[in-house]
C-alpha cells in the first residue's frame, strides 16, 4: 500500500462547498476521496499536456530542420485557407 502523507490545503469557500456537497451527496466518502481523485485527473491532465507539448516541440524542430536544410515553400496565404475549409469541410457533419 502507498505511504500516507497528511497535508492541509486551504481552498475558496465555493470549492470546500463543492467538495463537502460531494460528500454529504454520497459521492464520495470523505473530502480526502475528492482531493485524491481530483490530483489523479490533474496528474493524467498534466501528462497529457506534456506529451503534447513535446509532439509540438517535436514539430517545431523538424520544420526548422526543413527551413535549414532549404526545404520549404512560398508562403501562400489563399493556398492555406482553401486548406483549411477543406479540412473544416470534411468535419462537419452533412446537413
Amino acid at each position: 500500500m502507498a505511504e500516507i502523507e497528511r497535508l492541509t490545503i486551504t481552498l475558496p469557500s465555493d470549492m470546500a462547498a463543492a467538495i463537502k456537497g460531494a460528500v454529504n451527496g454520497g459521492d464520495y466518502a470523505s473530502t480526502s476521496e475528492v482531493v485524491r481523485e481530483a490530483v489523479r485527473d490533474w496528474k493524467m491532465k498534466r501528462a497529457l499536456q506534456l506529451q503534447e507539448l513535446a509532439a509540438l516541440k517535436t514539430d517545431i524542430d523538424k520544420g526548422l530542420a526543413d527551413v535549414a536544410a532549404g526545404r520549404v515553400r512560398d508562403f501562400d496565404a489563399d493556398r492555406i485557407i482553401e486548406r483549411g475549409r477543406t479540412l473544416l469541410a470534411s468535419r462537419s457533419p452533412s446537413a
